[in-house]
């Protein structure tokens, strides 16, 4: 089992940057999967970023290309979305989650999921 804990989320104004963290509990973090997603109140949720157990491979969303950056450090058990360039509509519940291989989209194909950060993007 692995538990995920989101930190970093705030109020921000337009063209600020957040960095988000994820802390991973348990030894088998380095073999997963690791991913962003986030849902605005009244939408669905939506994938953000995802990256491969190694950190050698990414898949971003068409709207966040070239303005995030996720990366992980598995010896620290964390996995960071770099958030720059932000806009009002980034504005949402941010979450982390975990999966075995592949950087699916789909938020069910994601096995473990935090509890979620708030994103506030003033305009």
């Amino acid at each position: 089992q692995v538990q995920l804990v989101e930190s970093g989320g705030g109020l921000v104004q337009t063209g600020g940057s957040l960095r988000l963290s994820c802390a991973a509990s348990g030894s088998t973090f380095s073999y997963l999967s690791a991913g962003w997603f986030r849902q605005a109140p009244g939408k669905e949720r939506e994938f953000v970023a995802a990256i491969n157990r190694s950190g050698s491979t990414t898949n971003y969303a068409d709207s966040v290309k070239g303005r995030f950056t996720i990366s992980r450090d598995n010896a620290k058990n964390t996995v960071w979305l770099q958030m720059n360039s932000l806009k009002p509509e980034d504005t949402s519940v941010y979450y982390c989650a975990a999966r075995g291989l592949g950087l699916l989209t789909t938020p069910d194909e994601w096995h473990f999921w935090g509890q979620g950060t708030q994103v506030t993007v003033s305009s």
